[in-house]
Order: structure tokens, then sequence, then C-alpha cells
């Protein structure tokens, strides 16, 4: 008989990890040997019941405790004389329906974990939550900056008044569903799990309707267009989410409504650029207020700000105002206003404006200009050392 294996060694982790370590341990290990993930591998489908072993053992703190004392001797009593088995000792359904979720695409597969059922009754006499809904808003750029209160209209499902969400006539029979039997559920083997899901037939009821609501027609909803008022706080930006609990969809034979998720889309503004809690405007100034220096009125969200540009100003120069920017949506600040000069060249001369050019031109020398001297220096230097490597 082959010795078992240490659970921490199973699960790759130390005797002192956390819960959430070891839950993330197994998920991982579970999501690579997962059976559906290795159709007959009968070395992969051993591997994921070891691991789900123990998983069973060390993410409860009594069954650790006894481990952790007495090795797997302790766990005889807990087990039964033949050891672990999936179907009767694996407690841990809902942990492995939030695990393989996103691997079955929710986990309605797993209603049925290991032979067992987590069905009550059909799902067509439950409660049913409402479905998220998402709504996507196009915003100003001041709204996204200063925050706003904006009214929204949407068709939103709800539970049909007349027939309380049961989609049928008050006062009409059912039939029971001849495909599940009244069940609202089939089951159907993958692995060595048995997987239970809504019948296709009564989609999860139980029974099929006969004389379908006149208001609704059997959907056991009815749209309403529905207003709500929305509060944008300062500083969302583009991709910006805001949740409404409960604004959703309606919830079905008195289950709760859904939430709705409002994302938000910033225009863009003509002056504006944000970066972060930044913003960023570019001010084209003239060749000549560049040379001579001077004040200069810049714009900012509030209005406008007078900054002073020193003579021999270059393009680029960046101005900081501090303050001037997007309040944080941590409440951490706020950011600053940065004017990036763009020294614009002049266009369209006429003839007396070329004249004028030429004579200020000829006017200046070489220290008027210690850039262009500085390069031409250099590029002397270069061709000069290449000569001489070439003697």
């Amino acid at each position: 008989m082959a010795t078992k294996r240490d659970y921490y060694e199973v699960l790759t982790v130390s005797r002192s990890a956390s819960t959430e370590e070891i839950k993330k341990a197994y998920r991982k290990m579970a999501l690579k040997y997962h059976p559906d993930r290795n159709a007959g591998n009968k070395e992969a489908e051993e591997r994921f019941k070891e691991i789900s072993e123990a998983y069973e053992v060390l993410s409860d703190p009594d069954k650790r405790a006894k481990y952790d004392q007495y090795g797997h001797e302790g766990l005889k009593s807990t087990f039964g004389p033949n050891g672990f088995d999936f179907a009767r000792d694996f407690t841990h359904v809902q942990d492995i329906q939030d695990i393989f979720g996103d691997l079955f695409g929710g986990n309605s597969i797993f209603e049925d974990f290991f032979g067992r059922s987590s069905r009550h009754g059909a799902s067509g006499t439950r409660p049913m939550k409402g479905s998220d809904l998402r709504f996507d808003l196009e915003i100003d750029f001041e709204e996204a900056v200063f925050g706003a209160e904006r009214e929204i209209t949407l068709p939103i499902s709800e539970e049909c008044t007349h027939c309380g969400g049961l989609g049928a006539e008050p006062g009409s029979k059912k039939e029971t569903c001849k495909q599940c039997a009244g069940r609202g559920v089939v089951v159907t083997s993958s692995g060595f799990f048995r997987v239970q899901q809504d019948c296709p037939v009564c989609l999860g009821k139980g029974e099929i309707v006969t004389s379908p609501c006149r208001q609704c027609g059997g959907s056991g909803t009815s749209k309403v267009r529905k207003p709500l008022k929305l509060k944008i706080p300062e500083g969302v930006e583009t991709g910006s989410r805001l949740r409404l609990a409960g604004k959703g969809e309606g919830g079905l034979r008195g289950g709760p409504p859904g939430d709705l998720y409002v994302v938000l889309h910033v225009r863009p503004h003509p002056i504006f650029q944000r970066q972060g809690e930044d913003l960023l405007c570019e001010v084209p100034i003239s060749i000549e207020f560049a040379v001579l220096g001077g004040d200069i009125q810049v714009p900012t969200l509030e209005g406008y700000a007078k900054i002073k540009i020193s003579p021999g100003a270059e393009s680029g120069k960046i101005f900081r105002l501090r303050g001037k920017g997007v309040t944080s949506l941590m409440n951490e600040g706020k950011g600053d206003l940065l004017i990036r000069l763009l020294v614009e060249m002049p266009k369209n001369l006429n003839g007396n404006q070329k004249k004028r050019l030429k004579d200020f031109s000829d006017s200046c020398a070489a220290p008027n200009y210690p850039q262009i001297e500085q390069f031409r220096l250099r590029m002397d230097q270069f061709f000069d050392h290449k000569r001489r490597m070439q003697k």
C-alpha cells in the first residue's frame, strides 16, 4: 500500500501557512489537475483527488489540529477505515464553486458536486436575484473634475405585478415537466463528477405554463422606464465605474434586485489634457514674446491666471501652478496645472517684415545664439577628430 504524502507537501505550503495561503495554493493546483482539463488522464485525476483531500484537512481548523498532532492516523475516525471519500467527506462545496466559477462560466455545474445536490426543489419556486445592469454614460470634462449630479432614465425589467413573477395567468394550472419529472434539473456525468444543470425544457422551473400571463407573455417580468439620480464624485475619469446597489433588474418571486454599474466616459477638453491628477495646457507664444519675455494670462479651470515669462524662454518650458489640477478620488489632495510653452514661428510674412527680420538677423552675433554656437563647435571637433583618424 502506497504511503500517504504529507498534506503540506501535497499543496506545497509551509506548516505555518494561513488559511488564505492554503486556499490560494489549492486553487492553483486544482485548476492545473482538474479532470475536465485533463480528459482521460488518470494520473491528473488522482492528483486532483489528492490535493482536494489535503485541502479538506488543512482548510478545517479542527481537522488540521488533529493532523498536526497525530498525522494521518489522527484522521481515521474522521474519514472512516477506508480513508477519504469525495462524495462523503468533501465539505467545501461553496469553495469549489467559487474556485471553478471562472472555469465553467458559473457555479450551476457544481450544484450536484460529487453526486450531492445543493438544490431544494425546482428553481422556478425559489426567489431569484435580478440581473446586474451596465450603463455607459458620457460626461463633460468639467463634470469629471468637479463632480456633478445627473439624472438618467433606464428601461428596467421588474417583476410582473399581474402574475407575481410566475409567468402564468392567475388561476391557471401548470403541468409537471416531463423532461425532468418536476425536479427542474437534469443530471449528466462528466469524468468522476455528476453535473446538475437547469432543465432546458422548463428552464429550471419544474413546471410548464399552459396559460401564459397576458400582461408579461409568460416572462414573469415587464419593462418600465425608471428615472435615477446619479451623483458623480470629483476626480473620476474614463473607465471609472459607479455602483448603484439594488438599481438593476428586479428580482423574481420576492428575490432582491440586481445592481446597476454606470461606466463613465469623459469627453475630451479643447484646452486641457489630463495626466492622473495633473492637468496639462499647451500655450503658444510668439517668437518675439519668447525673446523679450513678459507677463502672460493662461487658462485654469477656475479662470485666468498670470505667469511671468523670463526673456529667452524656450519652446517646451513648463510652469507648474500648484493645486490647480484634479481632486484625487482617494481624497489625497489636488494635482497641479502644467503650462507648457510652445514658441510659434511667424508665417505669411510680407516683404517689409522679411527685410526687417533679415536686418535683425544680420545684427546678431554668435553670443546671441549660444546653443547654435556650441553645436557648431561640437561638429568642428567631430570632423577634426575624424580627419586625424584617417591620416
